[in-house]
């Protein structure tokens, strides 16, 4: 199983990857994203996206583990 990471330093709460990824990124009362973290096989594509699409590269998909 997958992993999504942010990292709140570098995030700058575009709130892009909250559109593309709602499954697994919400955003916060200030716009800033909150990861739920595991991503499931079925969804890893629609992740791979969200990272893909981050103008800060705030967002990192990793292998869990």
């Amino acid at each position: 199983m997958k992993e999504l990471r942010l990292d709140p330093i570098a995030c700058d709460g575009h709130g892009l990857c909250a559109e593309l990824f709602p499954e697994g990124i919400r955003i916060d009362d200030w716009g800033f994203p909150i990861v739920e973290g595991e991503v499931p096989p079925a969804l890893e594509k629609h992740a791979r996206r969200a990272v893909a699409a981050c103008p800060v590269q705030a967002l990192r998909l990793r292998r869990r583990g």
